[in-house]
């Protein structure tokens, strides 16, 4: 019965699969049916503004008798989070860790020049509606610990009815405020009676730009001298899989220090980054739920972001440690072929950068705990034995127990030398050593350089020289403030069913697919050992050592001839061995992958591994969850255990933006597609937008053109999105060209018009976004910062476009052309893909973009260049789709079934307006098109039981199509 009730929610999942398509396109049309040539000013007027009024049942803290209450307070886009919504119970702490704990998950950064203070409105219930005009504002800012306010703006006057709109309130002091300080402000709000209402306080912190740091990377001696050609261990790195496995376990860092004058302390501020990924603690105590991936994923050559913590209420402790976990992030995952291609990421040593700022209440200020040479940093090899973003990680609850307290006093202890000569990474747990400074000899100039050549957006005639020296890591870009929450566990959910499969294995279904993973609330069971390990739960080297363990395999899908769940569709691009069923590729097809994890029976899985040599059910019980994997997933397979663990819940994470829209309806599928659109998005969040949160996860353009409207609905998307664009901006080749993704990973680069460039629709997303973005907040000063940047890639495309697909086989009269050439177009379409016509609609979209921000920035010049290109982009469409007569706007000779064609000439009034109803009705008359899907069809050629068929064809499961049985979702698709 669970597996026919699993395949009913397969059906309705494939019918919303449907409704989702329908949706991600006409998202992705709606672009060109705003941007063009006759209606950007009618475009400007209705633009959504930086701050939306609307009805409220209470005053979120807001004081005051006015009719309009200022809520959602934001610097710089940022929010305060005082504690993620699912954040997990606190973890287990040492004895000797402080009884004080952080103040918040997430406390926003600043830099002193560059600070905006934005809110939102709401009108008080039973308020007047023609009392809901602001007439005037006022901004109080205060330093930790002082009445006086460090900015007063005073009241402001405004008159709403004469159009003026606040956008933005930057800081308007003397003086910027110092590095360091914590700081609270709050606004208040006159209405059209002059009664004002006063939000409650929140806090930011000031923190420096990159040439005020005092700390500087460092790393654990080992991990660096393993990029160092002169060592011996840099070596052993040239096979990058032998070094990738030399420099786990991961390593913690810590440092102890002491503060002077405690009474005199106004506020202190902990600063730090990390590369992989980090969490911070302070005697003992985590200070944030975030994770797994933190910094955000960006192009740590060029931008690395930075937190901030109050660490104020440590200051009373009589000496402070600092501590900081690591894992692998986006900095230095596995080095497998055939996914995610490590070699063109930023790839170093663990690496971390922190200092404390103490801020007094005089105003004076003083660095300490700054990591550097001889600074009393310190670092060892800790309990995390592999952490890898798309396998998963591995935990040694053993060395966790004995390492329990490290980052507390009553645990320190001076460091120790290194033994150079020792080669074995597990002999270096618990051996504190001074830590190094992070060294390269690689340039910034010279890595985007070689990249450049590589991605032939640069020639190797104009290439120039540069030295080869032995440091080979690659250089870190420069420290920001986090431009964007971090990634927080947002939900907690409990499992829906557990089921026993036999063998100590039990499986978990949580009801929807999400990323995160497994916390547990009373940690986990002795485990037992079964005559054999179920697929992909066993671990040769711990067996045969004789050291107990137990598994975690996640997945988001189950196959229906099994029941188990479907790891093809999951880590790293489905690399799989074709197997008894998975026919897509040739068994045995992974035996000669480079680096392919032990254990994994030769399909790549989303699986935590949780070890204990010393089989201690003590040391079981204090397992809780992974902390630097996310894993996408609905279902979760634990193994081995007598019974299941109890109190196991699943962990949602994404990054911690406001969630504000939402709709609803009568109609029960029409609801069900809208909740699987949001969980969707929901899932692929994870400091960037991806497409698919367990293959690839990296932030490809396609989605971000398609699907962004449905994220600006959903959540404030204003901090994330302006990071996203600022990705794209970095990521520019030096001739003009945009790339597929945001951090160049030569995908797909073929379906481009090539010299760097990739797939038309996929590169032009930063136009598109910026226009976006800026329709729903109104930030003139990103579209300043963009628009140089978007010219050059409407020069790139006017120089390339033509010439570069009629190399590609088109013809420009599109002679012998019907439908799916080189390019991506409507990615994973249910019909053919008209590429040519998805080329050049973006194209003319890209023009359309830089005449509206030519128009919004009083440009006039740009703005009628970008015009007359859309315009004679978009007659060319017409006159060639229009040619053969039969007004079903297709490419001259035929293509009937393909996308996106009729429907996106429509919305975006490419088709002209005598031929839109006929082209309208023509598209109607269109048959359908449907896959049947893969596991579907092997699901129905192994159905072999008569009364279980007859049991589908009365629910409606399955249902005839002549002699064949296909399944039942076909029905209501067609309906």
């Amino acid at each position: 019965m669970a597996s026919r009730r699993i395949r009913r929610r397969t059906s309705l999942l494939l019918i919303f699969g449907t409704f989702i398509g329908l949706f991600a396109l006409l998202t992705l049309l709606w672009q060109h049916a705003h941007l063009q040539q006759n209606d950007l000013t009618s475009l400007l007027s209705f633009s959504k503004e930086a701050f939306i009024t609307r009805i409220t049942n209470g005053n979120n803290g807001a004081t005051g008798l006015g009719s309009i209450l200022p809520i959602d307070l934001t610097v710089n886009f940022l929010h305060l989070i005082d504690k993620a919504p699912g954040a997990p119970p606190e973890p287990i702490m040492a004895s000797s860790a402080s009884s004080h704990r952080s103040p918040e998950d997430f406390l926003p950064v600043v830099t002193p020049k560059n600070i905006k203070f934005r809110w939102r409105h709401e009108a008080r219930t039973g308020s007047n509606p023609d009392d809901l005009t602001v007439t005037g504002y006022r901004v109080v800012v205060q330093a930790a610990g002082k009445i006086d306010a460090l900015w007063d703006s005073g009241k402001v006057n405004v008159n709403e009815k004469d159009g003026v709109v606040i956008r933005e309130v930057p800081w308007g002091g003397d003086s910027p405020p110092a590095v360091g300080q914590i700081l609270q402000w709050s606004v208040t709000i006159w209405d059209g009676k002059q009664q004002e209402s006063t939000s409650a306080w929140t806090k930011f912190a000031v923190g420096p730009t990159q040439e005020d740091w005092k700390g500087k990377w460092v790393a654990h001696p080992s991990d660096m001298d393993m990029f160092d050609k002169s060592t011996k261990r840099g070596k052993v790195n040239d096979d990058q899989c032998d070094g990738w496995n030399l420099r786990r376990p991961l390593p913690l860092f810590r440092t102890k220090f002491s503060i002077d004058e405690k009474d005199n302390v106004a506020s202190a501020l902990l600063l730090v980054s990390g590369l992989g990924s980090f969490r911070a603690s302070v005697n003992g105590v985590p200070l944030s739920t975030s994770g797994p991936i933190d910094p955000p994923f960006t192009d740590y050559s060029k931008r690395v972001m930075y937190r901030g913590f109050d660490v104020t209420p440590f200051a009373n402790d009589p000496e402070i440690v600092v501590g900081m976990t690591m894992g692998s992030g986006w900095w230095d995952h596995r080095p497998i072929s055939g996914m995610a291609k490590p070699e063109l990421l930023p790839r170093g040593p663990a690496t971390i950068v922190a200092q404390v700022v103490i801020t007094y209440k005089d105003g004076t200020s003083a660095v300490v705990g700054e990591t550097g040479k001889k600074t009393g940093w310190q670092v060892s090899r800790g309990h995390i034995r592999e952490s890898d973003l798309f396998t998963g990680e591995m935990i040694d609850l053993d060395v966790l127990a004995n390492m329990e307290g490290w980052d507390t006093v009553s645990s320190w202890k001076e460091a120790t030398a290194v033994d150079s000569a020792n080669m074995n990474p597990y002999a270096e747990i618990n051996k504190w050593v001074d830590v190094v400074p992070y060294r390269t000899d690689v340039t910034l100039e010279q890595r985007v350089q070689t990249i450049s050549v590589r991605a032939k957006a640069m020639t190797e005639e104009n290439a120039k020289p540069f030295p080869q020296g032995n440091n080979f890591a690659d250089p870190i870009g420069m420290l920001v403030p986090h431009e964007i929450p971090p990634v927080m566990s947002m939900e907690r959910i409990a499992p829906e069913e557990i089921h026993d499969l036999g063998s100590g294995r039990w499986l978990f279904d949580f009801s929807k697919a999400f990323s995160g993973m497994l916390h547990f609330d009373q940690g986990l069971p002795e485990p037992i050992v079964p005559d054999s390990y179920p697929r992909a739960h066993g671990f040769k080297k711990a067996s045969a050592d004789g050291h107990g363990f137990l598994t975690v395999i996640y997945g988001e899908s189950l196959e229906m001839t099994t029941g188990d769940i479907n790891r093809v569709l999951v880590a790293g691009l489905g690399l799989h061995d074709g197997g008894p069923r998975h026919v897509s590729k040739s068994e045995g097809a992974t035996r000669h992958t480079y680096c392919f994890p032990e254990d994994h029976d030769d399909i790549l899985s989303q699986r935590d591994v949780y070890v204990v040599p010393s089989k201690r059910d003590s040391s079981y019980a204090k397992a809780r969850q992974s902390h630097f994997s996310t894993h996408s997933f609905r279902f979760a397979e634990v193994c081995c255990t007598k019974e299941p663990p109890a109190g196991v819940q699943a962990l949602l994470y994404r990054t911690a933006v406001p969630e504000w829209g939402n709709f609803d309806s009568s109609n029960v599928v029409i609801n069900g597609g809208y909740e699987l659109v949001k969980n969707a998005m929901v899932s692929n969040m994870l400091s960037v937008q991806s497409d698919c949160p367990h293959r690839e996860k990296l932030p490809y353009g396609g989605d971000l053109v398609a699907n962004s409207p449905a994220a600006l609905h959903f959540f404030d998307m204003s901090s994330f999105y302006k990071k996203t664009i600022y990705d794209w901006l970095e990521a520019q080749w030096g001739n003009g060209a945009y790339t597929e993704t945001s951090v160049w990973q030569d995908l797909n680069d073929y379906a481009g018009i090539g010299h760097g460039a990739g797939e038309t629709v996929w590169a032009s997303a930063p136009p598109v976004l910026s226009v976006r973005h800026y329709q729903n907040y109104g930030d003139e000063e990103l579209l300043r910062k963009s628009l140089p940047h978007h010219g050059r890639w409407l020069d790139f495309l006017d120089k390339y476009f033509d010439v570069s697909m009629e190399k590609k086989g088109y013809d420009k009269d599109l002679v012998g052309y019907h439908g799916e050439k080189s390019g991506l177009g409507d990615w994973l379409s249910l019909r053919g893909r008209d590429t040519w016509l998805t080329h050049t609609g973006f194209y003319m979209a890209s023009a359309r973009a830089l005449a509206y921000i030519g128009q919004v920035l009083g440009d006039e010049k740009l703005r009628t260049k970008g015009l007359t290109r859309a315009k004679s982009i978009r007659e060319r469409i017409a006159k060639l789709y229009l040619k053969n007569g039969q007004d079903n706007f297709d490419c001259p000779e035929g293509g009937a079934s393909l996308t996106p064609g009729p429907e996106m000439s429509l919305f975006s009034r490419i088709v002209p307006g005598e031929k839109r109803c006929a082209v309208l009705k023509n598209y109607f008359r269109r048959s359908g098109s449907l896959w049947p899907g893969d596991e579907e069809k092997l699901f129905l050629k192994e159905l072999k039981n008569k009364s279980l068929i007859e049991e589908m064809l009365r629910s409606g499961e399955l249902i005839r199509d002549g002699e064949s049985l296909t399944m039942g979702w076909y029905v209501g698709v067609n309906q």
